[in-house]
C-alpha cells in the first residue's frame, strides 16, 4: 500500500466528485480547511500526476485531469485512487532505484552487491546514492509484494524477476485473466489491489498486441466514489487490528463543516481544527453497500464501543498494542451489542413485523425472493396467495428503514407501531410533492 498519506488528496477528490464544479476556489479552501494556496498547490499536484500516469499512453488515450474526475453513468476507466497510490507508494529516490534493480533483474539474476555497484554507477547525479542497507531494504520489500523471488541456492543469494505466472499462459488464457480480475475488482469489496494487479496485466497484454481495444470488454456504473477512495484506510485499519494495537487519528464527522486540517508542524503557526483526536482499538470493519460507506468499530477507552466513518478519518498512526485477553473481551462484547444490528446499530432489540404484497398472478415473485436474500436473519412466519408477513429482531429501526422503504408499495409495516407512524408521515410527504400545483 501507499508508504505516504495522502489524506488532503482524497477528501479533495470525494469535494470534488460530490460537488461537480459547484464551489469556486475560496469555498473549497474553506471546506477543506486549507489556504487557496494550498489548493492551488493540490491542484497542480494532482494534475502532474495525471499526466506521469498516462504520459506513455497514445495521444487518443491521453486524459486531462478534468476527465479523471468527471462523473460518468457507464464508467470503466481507472479508479481516481489509483494514480494517487501509484503517487504516494514510492518516494522519487524509491522510484529511481527500483527502475534500476528491476531492469537489471530482468536481464539476469544479480546479488545485493551487484545491484549495489549498479545502482551507484547510474543513479542521477542529484540524487543521494544508496548503500547496502538500502538496497537489501529494496529486495526485502520487492520480495514481499511479490515483484521478485531468490533464487535457490547458497550464499550470496541471487534475485530475479517473478513473472513466471504470466509467461506461462498464452494470449487467450491472459485474456480470460484478465476479464476475471476486471469483474472481481469492479464488483467485490476491497477492490484497490484488483485494480492494481489488472493495471498491471493490462500493460503486459497490450505490448506488442495490436488489437488494444478487446482488452476491455465490459462497462460498470459506479454508484459510489467513496466506496474506492474510503480504502485507503482500509488496510492499515486491518493491520492494527491483525497486530492488537491501538490507533489514533484526527476524526471529522460528516455533521462537521470541514473535513480536512493539515497537519500542525510549526507551533507558531498553530490553529483550532474543527476535527476530534480520537484514539480507539479497531475491533471491526463494517462495509455499507447500500450507501457506499466504511465504518470502523472500536473500543475507546472512556467511551466504550465507538462507530466512525472512514471517510472522516485522516492523520491515522499506530500506538501501543494491548493484551490478547483484553481484545477477546472486547470483541466478545462488540458481537454481542451488535448481534441483531441490522449494520452496526447498538440500540435496543425491537421486533419488526412487515407484510410484503406478491407481485400478482402469472409475475414472478421477485418480492419474495428479494426478502429472502436480502433479509439477514429474518424469517417468513406467515404466508396467503397474495401476501406473506416477515419478522426480524433488530437494533432499533434506522438502518432497516431504508431498506424497507425501497419496496414501495409493495410492502405495508405493521410493527412497532412507531415505524410504522415514521413511514406514514414520509409516504405523505412525498404524496405532497406530486400534488398538482
Amino acid at each position: 500500500m501507499a508508504r505516504e498519506s495522502f489524506d488532503k488528496e482524497i477528501q479533495f477528490l470525494r469535494m470534488l466528485v460530490l460537488t461537480s464544479g459547484a464551489y469556486n476556489r475560496q469555498q473549497y479552501a474553506d471546506r477543506l480547511g486549507i489556504s487557496i494556496h494550498t489548493f492551488d498547490k493540490t491542484i497542480k499536484r494532482l494534475k502532474e500526476i495525471v499526466n506521469a500516469v498516462h504520459q506513455q499512453l497514445p495521444e487518443e488515450q491521453s486524459k486531462e485531469f478534468a476527465e479523471t474526475i468527471r462523473y460518468s453513468y457507464l464508467e470503466s476507466s481507472d479508479p481516481m485512487l489509483l494514480f494517487l497510490f501509484r503517487a504516494k507508494s514510492l518516494k522519487e529516490t524509491e522510484s529511481q532505484r527500483f527502475s534500476l534493480l528491476l531492469a537489471a533483474m530482468h536481464e539476469k539474476p544479480l546479488t545485493a552487491m551487484e545491484l549495489l555497484d549498479l545502482c551507484c554507477g547510474s543513479m542521477p547525479a542529484e540524487l543521494s546514492l544508496p548503500d547496502e542497507k538500502t538496497i537489501r531494504g529494496d529486495l526485502k520489500y520487492l520480495e514481499q509484494v511479490g515483484v521478485i523471488k531468490k533464487e535457490p541456492g547458497t550464499r550470496p543469494f541471487r534475485y530475479r524477476i517473478y513473472n513466471d505466472f504470466v509467461r506461462e499462459l498464452s494470449y487467450d488464457e491472459l485474456l480470460d485473466l484478465y476479464d476475471f480480475i476486471d469483474i472481481m475488482a469492479n464488483t467485490q469489496v476491497p477492490s484497490v489491489q484488483g485494480y492494481l494487479l489488472r493495471d498491471g496485466l493490462k500493460k503486459h497484454i497490450a505490448r506488442g498486441q495490436a488489437d488494444y481495444n478487446q482488452i476491455d470488454p465490459f462497462l460498470y456504473k459506479y454508484h459510489y466514489y467513496s466506496r474506492i477512495l474510503d480504502e485507503a484506510h482500509l488496510f492499515t485499519l486491518l493491520g492494527a487490528i491483525r497486530n492488537r494495537r491501538s490507533i489514533s487519528f484526527l476524526y471529522f464527522s460528516p455533521k462537521k463543516e470541514t473535513s480536512y486540517a493539515a497537519k500542525n508542524t510549526n507551533p507558531l503557526f498553530e490553529r483550532d481544527t474543527e476535527g476530534m483526536q480520537e484514539t480507539t482499538l479497531p475491533l471491526k470493519v463494517v462495509y455499507d453497500h447500500q450507501y457506499g460507506r466504511w465504518y470502523l468499530l472500536g473500543n475507546h477507552a472512556r467511551h466504550g464501543i465507538k462507530k466512525y466513518r472512514l471517510e472522516g478519518i485522516t492523520q491515522i498512526s499506530e500506538e501501543e498494542s494491548v493484551a490478547e485477553a483484553f481484545y477477546e473481551a472486547k470483541k466478545t462484547e462488540l458481537e454481542q451489542r451488535t448481534a441483531h444490528s441490522w449494520l452496526i446499530d447498538t440500540g435496543k432489540p425491537v421486533t419488526v413485523r412487515v407484510r410484503f404484497f406478491h407481485p400478482g398472478h402469472g409475475i414472478h415473485n421477485f418480492v419474495r425472493e428479494r426478502v429472502l436474500l436480502q433479509g439477514q436473519w429474518g424469517a417468513i412466519v406467515e404466508e396467503s396467495d397474495d401476501s406473506f408477513v416477515y419478522e426480524i429482531e433488530v437494533n432499533g429501526t434506522i438502518e432497516i428503514k431504508p431498506w424497507i422503504r425501497s419496496f414501495g408499495s409493495s410492502c405495508e409495516v405493521l410493527a412497532p407501531m412507531r415505524l410504522r407512524q415514521e413511514m406514514i408521515a414520509e409516504w405523505k410527504e412525498i404524496k405532497a410533492y406530486y400534488e398538482s400545483v
